[in-house]
């Protein structure tokens, strides 16, 4: 059974986390977590929390394609973001 409550509070608090000083990354994040967090796997939740622990011009540069990291779990999420947000599903 699925822990419904836990994942909403988690979410929850990934969403405030998400209030960033940038129009353009707040829209990003939060679409990505109300629409996808649910259906990542534990390791891309982890990444994910790691990612919104960037400074928000660096975030701002990976999630736009103007850096890379070599983490290879926060690169995964942030394809995922990407891929997301261009499909239209964020």
């Amino acid at each position: 059974m699925v822990d419904n409550k836990g994942i909403d509070s988690r979410r929850n608090r990934l969403l405030w986390s998400c209030r960033r000083g940038m129009l353009e990354l707040d829209l990003l994040l939060n679409d990505f977590i109300l629409n996808k967090y649910e259906g990542l796997e534990l390791h891309d939740r982890q990444a994910l929390g790691a990612l919104l622990d960037y400074p928000d011009a660096v975030l701002f540069d990976l999630l736009m394609g103007k850096s890379i990291t070599a983490d290879q779990e926060i690169a995964s999420v942030i394809k995922k973001i990407r891929t997301s947000a261009a499909s239209g599903t964020a």
